[in-house]
């Protein structure tokens, strides 16, 4: 995935606090409705991986959440992996690993990945391009276990619309900064999945007009090197 530069202020904010921990507000602010609802569809044992998980805040609070799932938090930026690393040494729990690097836009990074039992995705999407999304779904289906749960949390407009003055501002200041990136679409979502024979259990509504998708493979799948190849 491009670094981009160029993003909005409102983007990605996060504050360093003395001990060299990252803080997002955002993070602290949905943690617990985005814990509370995986508790209802996550496994109560297995592998866990959070794509993309910024500053470390949103790991802490599901592996305490959910203790049955070993939970592994990646990221690409180096001051965000040693956020997560510091946040998981200060919590110290048995199920939180070390961050993992990881371009989940990359093609074929499933090929050479363990699998998991639940894969996590918040507020990523809006940040990447189509093409790059539908790269990261592909790969995301092929490191899961089968009968395994994909679950994405973030804004996404509804048939074309964003649904507040608030997103449809923040959507067209993403667009500006990059033409590429911007709100998906819900409508698009459930057909990529889909597509990727990824059975959607249900699209929840969330705080701050944000979507929950969460979409389950079957228990009987395709060999795991087939879904590395299909990269869009």
């Amino acid at each position: 995935m491009p670094k981009r530069t160029q993003l909005p202020a409102s983007a990605s904010f996060a504050q360093t606090t003395e001990d060299g921990r990252l803080f997002a507000p955002s993070a602290d602010r949905n943690a617990q409705a985005i814990a509370k609802t995986l508790t209802r569809y996550a496994p109560p044992t297995g592998r866990a991986l959070e794509i993309a998980s910024g500053t470390g805040q949103h790991a802490v609070h599901l592996a305490t959440t959910l203790p049955g799932l070993d939970w592994y938090p990646s990221e690409i930026d180096a001051d965000r992996l040693a956020s997560i690393d510091a946040y998981r040494r200060a919590a110290a729990l048995p199920n939180l690993h070390p961050p993992m690097t990881l371009d989940a836009t990359a093609p074929r990074w499933a090929a050479t990945s363990e699998r998991f039992d639940l894969i996590l995705l918040v507020n990523l999407l809006h940040l990447i391009s189509q093409p790059e999304t539908l790269v990261l779904l592909s790969q995301a289906r092929a490191a899961l276990s089968p009968g395994g749960l994909l679950a994405l949390y973030g804004p996404f407009l509804r048939s074309g619309r964003a649904t507040s003055e608030g997103d449809a501002r923040f959507h067209a200041s993403l667009r500006a900064s990059d033409p590429e990136i911007g709100y998906k679409d819900a409508d698009d979502m459930r057909g990529w999945l889909t597509e990727r024979r990824l059975d959607i259990v249900a699209v929840e509504d969330m705080p701050a007009n944000n979507l929950f998708f969460l979409a389950r493979a079957p228990a009987l799948t395709r060999p795991p090197e087939e879904w590395c190849q299909f990269t869009a």
